[in-house]
């Protein structure tokens, strides 16, 4: 096999190889030109805050995942009484049969989403020099999709497109990965990933004329793994719609609020306080003389 034929065959592979190095090459070289001066602090951590949320939604994915695979299989009659026109219509074009190559190349675009971020932070001076920082903050990115895509599975029995297909096996079927197509995890991990780095970009470099690439970038990169898995009919349009909301709003909105006061008065403060039993928030407000 040439190379044409393997780009034909495996296209968004390639597609998503140059993406990431895009995002890289513009990182490198163009972060150089807007960088910040190094006293001024971009993100804010609160650990009495930030800590409890990534401990209580990392404890939830782990206990759900166990639950997720353990339903059991589906039985032959459960199979048989499910009818395509109980589908929403926006939904019911996904119907296809299982393709298990496509199934099979879209997770090498969802494992490499894992470690992107922390690639992409150690690629600029500014961002190195905060790598521990920010790779708390996209942690706690990860562990709040990660909470909201478990539960959404744990609670929901939803059966993926294939199994509506008379073309695709009943023991593919019958297997308890067939009930989890709601949401589509693996658009909202690579939104998580692709808009956390672009959300990152845009705070530290506020002057760079390419932040909006970013965010294009990440909403390219987002969609093609969103066609792989309705491709593979594991997935209907809305799982991977809902998936790739979720995940880019909480890619943006943890560093974004771990960058933003929501009071913008200065002279107003609002902090926690502890003493013996009693605990609470202080407010304190100084007056301009």
């Amino acid at each position: 096999m040439n190379i044409i034929d393997w780009m034909k065959k495996n296209t968004f592979l390639y597609k998503s190889v140059f993406i990431t190095v895009s995002m890289l090459y513009c990182h490198i070289s163009y972060g150089r030109d807007t960088l910040l001066h190094k006293e001024k602090i971009v993100y804010t951590l609160k650990p009495w805050v930030d800590i409890p949320i990534v401990t209580g939604c990392a404890a939830w994915c782990g206990y759900a995942l166990t639950q997720i695979y353990s339903k059991g299989p589906s039985t032959q009659e459960q199979i048989l009484s499910l009818n395509v026109n109980n589908i929403d219509p926006l939904d019911r074009w996904a119907v296809r049969p299982y393709n298990a190559q496509m199934d099979r190349m879209s997770y090498y675009p969802f494992y490499a989403a894992f470690p992107l971020p922390l690639v992409f932070f150690l690629t600029g001076h500014d961002t190195r020099s905060d790598f521990l920082k920010l790779g708390f903050l996209y942690m706690e990115a990860m562990s709040i999709t990660g909470l909201l895509g478990s539960s959404a599975t744990f609670f929901v029995n939803q059966y993926r497109p294939y199994v509506y297909s008379s073309s695709t096996s009943m023991d593919q079927k019958m297997i308890q990965n067939a009930k989890n197509s709601f949401f589509c995890g693996h658009v909202e991990v690579m939104a998580t990933s692709t808009f956390f780095i672009s959300e990152v970009y845009a705070d530290y470099y506020p002057q760079s004329k390419i932040k909006w690439l970013f965010f294009a970038l990440s909403g390219i990169a987002t969609a093609g793994l969103g066609y792989l898995r309705i491709d593979a009919g594991m997935h209907f349009p809305s799982d991977v719609f809902l998936g790739a909301v979720i995940g880019a709003s909480s890619g943006i909105l943890v560093p974004y609020f771990h960058n933003h006061k929501i009071i913008k008065n200065c002279n107003l403060s609002l902090s926690p306080f502890g003493c013996g039993a009693s605990q609470g928030l202080s407010i304190t407000y100084a007056f301009n003389k």
